[in-house]
């Protein structure tokens, strides 16, 4: 569990690239929608699709580096090298005439497989191997006549054998993957709108354990043959009008409309003493999830307290994402689904009727608000604010201030002081804390610093929910420590 928790951070340093290229090439649709309708752009929004794509169309480089960085153990940049040599070795040694080489046989005979390479998978697979690599071989020494070659010199030597290996094993093994791939993939798109809610359903489920951007991957990225995002920004050929987008846009309506409706409501039915403590916790998460699309602060306030709520959001989310689909309207993200993702995609060349998901919102937003509002008082489910333990009427450190000393004070005697502390890490809205003793960890004081939520995986695993500002808490922790 710790790996793919750390994998999953991992992923969220190239998926972080992602929105520049939204930016630059919604701009250059905007200025000039020549560029995907044929006719005669103006140079300017060519230049700015061609630089967004230059981005989207080489994520798997990005996941190959960014996966090679997250993993080790510093963060060195010669783990990223080493992911790069990786990435290199696979893409030369099994592409398919290099294949039809070996084998002795012409290209057009060589596996499909194997013409579906640069992708996201093969990414993370080149940047584990990098990492793995940096990790174990980043301190040897060699014998005098090799001294040159000791410590990180050797580590992209290293990684190129490994990979020569890995390699030989994809040859035998990725043809079998991506078969697998396939079939799932065209099952889904078999079932159309209904394959769509399917994804949702368990994209929502994957979150507590990080583990959706694998499910992400293979209908937003080219494993499958699918390729959402980059199909519906003409990045690459292929893209469907009335199809692409699909497995995008129904995530607007839940992140813009349906999440900050159910931060509402729990707001709402938050106790009056502790009303204001809520406030901070769900203003700061609606605004995220609305604006950015990143939901987890909501999702996380809630997701332990109440499974049973968390359950019912991933249905609901399900059936908005169905309902999306089956109707005319496509809107597309590259980092997720908030309003700024929304009004770059409108002249996008698989945008079609993008001012739909603003009623459909609305209409989202009142199920959410009445849904949640309903099961929390009829099960008196525990969201923030409905805890049976009062906290402390202590003086708060509130996120919403600059203070991030003060939050990081606090949450590190929460955890027991900085002598409790194994290992210090974040991802994209968490701190990830390995302790000594759990017993020494006081989640009261941990959550009058104002955080959205604490999660505990194992004895000495402590994930506290921060939300988008978690770097600069983190780096105050990193200075405590």
């Amino acid at each position: 569990m710790k790996v793919l928790q750390r994998l999953g951070k991992s992923l969220m340093l190239p998926v972080a690239c992602l929105p520049v290229a939204v930016i630059l090439m919604g701009i250059g649709y905007w200025i000039s929608p020549a560029v995907f309708q044929g006719g005669d752009p103006l140079a300017v929004a060519v230049f700015l699709v061609k630089a967004g794509g230059a981005i989207i169309d080489h994520i798997p480089i990005l996941f190959a580096i960014g996966v090679s960085v997250g993993m080790a153990k510093d963060g060195d940049g010669t783990a990223a090298l080493a992911g790069l040599v990786s990435w290199l070795m696979v893409q030369t040694l099994l592409a398919p005439e290099a294949i039809a080489q070996f084998t002795k046989v012409d290209v057009a005979e060589v596996a499909t497989a194997f013409s579906k390479l640069d992708n996201a998978f093969i990414g993370i697979i080149c940047g584990l191997t990098g990492a793995t690599c940096y990790n174990r071989f980043r301190s040897v020494r060699l014998p005098a006549a090799l001294s040159f070659f000791s410590g990180k010199r050797c580590v992209a030597i290293v990684t190129a054998g490994l990979t020569i290996v890995i390699s030989l094993v994809l040859y035998v093994v990725w043809p079998v993957v991506y078969n697998a791939l396939v079939t799932l993939g065209e099952g889904i798109i078999g079932l159309g709108a209904v394959g769509a809610g399917i994804y949702a359903f368990l994209n929502r489920l994957l979150i507590p354990f990080g583990l959706h951007h694998a499910l992400n991957a293979v209908f937003w990225f080219d494993i499958a043959g699918i390729d959402d995002i980059a199909k519906f920004w003409g990045s690459v050929d292929g893209g469907v009008l009335g199809q692409t987008g699909m497995y995008l846009t129904g995530f607007f309506p839940v992140m813009m409309f349906g999440i900050p409706a159910a931060a509402l409501a729990m707001y709402h039915c938050a106790k009056k003493e502790k009303k204001d403590e809520a406030k901070g916790i769900y203003s700061a998460g609606a605004l995220s999830a609305f604006f950015t699309g990143v939901t987890e602060p909501v999702e996380f306030s809630f997701m332990f307290l109440a499974p049973l709520l968390y359950g019912i959001h991933a249905v609901m989310t399900g059936i908005v994402v169905g309902v999306c689909a089956a109707l005319p309207v496509r809107s597309g993200f590259n980092f997720s689904g908030g309003f700024v993702d929304w009004f770059l995609s409108f002249r996008a060349p698989m945008a079609q009727n993008p001012l739909l998901i603003v009623p459909i919102g609305l209409g989202v937003g009142v199920i959410y608000y009445g849904v949640f509002r309903f099961a929390i008082t009829k099960f008196n489910l525990k969201t923030p604010g409905r805890e049976d333990d009062d906290l402390e009427t202590e003086k708060k450190a509130k996120l919403a201030t600059d203070d991030f000393a003060a939050v990081a004070a606090i949450i590190l005697e929460g955890l027991g002081g900085k002598g409790n502390i194994a290992s210090l890490d974040n991802c994209v809205t968490r701190l990830r804390v390995e302790i000594k003793d759990y017993t020494a960890v006081n989640e009261k004081k941990i959550k009058s610093a104002g955080v959205a939520g604490i999660m505990r995986p194992g004895k000495t695993s402590v994930q506290v929910i921060i939300g988008t500002q978690v770097q600069f808490v983190a780096d105050a922790m990193k200075e405590l420590l």
